[in-house]
């Protein structure tokens, strides 16, 4: 079946449609990593957008009942060159297009994505929406992609109670913005006990759970839209109980603490970003998802001092905190899909809160 899509500046792709045949109008954004799309699908913090996959073959090893990264998808449509007709892997369950079936997932095959990246690079993100309707009002459709917002996602990904997950070492409380289930399990293969809180959790609640540490996960949308979240992490923050957070919470302390963010042209997302740990002196490859950044002239540097940079654009990419035990990156250690370079910034965690632990039993 023919599929149509068409951006909010006016420019038409046809092509083959993928997926579900429903029309969806959506955030479009394009992703660099060669593998791993069934992660990318399922990463809380796509909701609301659509994934332009810039590596032309996708699909070739199927999707599997183990690389859910949440309950379900959270993308909204997924744009690709070429579509893999069978999957080939031993862990293969089902095709590609069966998962996007069954899932609902409208897509859109056999189109020139060099040129819609570029598009997406040079003008930047903008909405657009795929249809398989042979006739459409292209104007009307322009006008609803331009009263398109991608607001109240965090609410729509973060779990609604809370949950559970042993472990023989210190006890954190990890905030849900829209975690992928990797975090969980990279904190759990450290040693951490975890206890997974709803987004908007008074900060009160948690400080009451005899937690050693929290973590701040990742998540969608825009950070300065989360007023309310903001506000609970200042009191996290004030209260010195060490803090790690990721992405989203990386964004959040930063509000938090006086800085300010900004939505970039077209974001970072993908497995291959440059980051250099300023401390260590050394470059690592990093995953990473997010569409805004915080602004390093923003930060008061009695607060917080710069402790990683994107290598490609100079952009910040971690904080550490200088008055509080907390510390901040704007990328994924926890991978997947991506390498696991900075994952020992999760034995930092360990390192910080023994530290902590320490410190109070010297002053009581």
């Amino acid at each position: 079946m023919k599929a149509t899509l068409i951006l909010e500046n006016g420019a038409v792709f046809e092509g083959e449609s993928i997926g579900s045949t429903e029309d969806v109008v959506c955030e479009m954004v394009f992703n660099t990593s060669m593998v791993g799309y069934q992660e990318i699908l399922t990463d809380p913090s796509y909701a609301g957008q659509g994934v332009v996959m810039t590596y032309p073959l996708i699909g070739n090893y199927g999707t599997n009942d183990y690389d859910d990264e949440s309950r379900r998808p959270w993308a909204e449509a997924l744009i690709i060159r070429h579509l893999a007709p069978r999957g080939s892997n031993f862990r293969c369950t089902s095709t590609l297009n069966d998962y996007l079936i069954r899932h609902g997932i409208t897509g859109i095959q056999d189109i020139d994505t060099r040129a819609l990246t570029r598009i997406l690079r040079i003008q930047g993100v903008m909405n657009g929406v795929i249809t398989c309707r042979e006739v459409y009002d292209k104007e009307a459709l322009i006008r609803q992609m331009h009263e398109y917002r991608v607001t109240g996602v965090v609410e729509r990904t973060t779990v609604d109670k809370v949950e559970h997950i042993p472990g023989p070492g210190y006890k954190i409380a990890l905030y849900d913005f829209g975690e992928k289930r990797n975090m969980t399990a990279r904190l759990n293969a450290h040693g951490f006990d975890i206890t997974i809180y709803p987004a908007h959790t008074p900060a009160k609640e948690v400080l009451a759970g005899g937690y050693d540490g929290v973590m701040l996960s990742n998540g969608p949308g825009d950070p300065a839209e989360c007023v309310e979240i903001i506000a609970e992490v200042r009191r996290l923050y004030e209260s010195g109980i060490p803090i790690f957070a990721i992405c989203l919470g990386h964004q959040l302390m930063a509000l938090a603490t006086g800085a300010s963010s900004r939505k970039m042209r077209f974001g970072h997302r993908g497995g291959n970003h440059p980051v250099k740990d300023l401390r260590r002196g050394r470059c690592y490859i990093t995953s990473q998802n997010h569409g805004y950044v915080i602004e390093g002239d923003s930060i008061d540097p009695k607060v917080a001092e710069v402790s990683h940079v994107n290598v490609n654009d100079g952009s910040l990419e971690g904080l550490r905190y200088l008055q509080k035990p907390v510390f901040t990156v704007q990328f994924h250690p926890e991978a997947s899909p991506g390498p696991v370079d900075t994952d020992y910034l999760f034995e930092y965690f360990v390192e910080l809160i023994r530290a902590h632990k320490e410190k109070e039993a010297k002053h009581a």
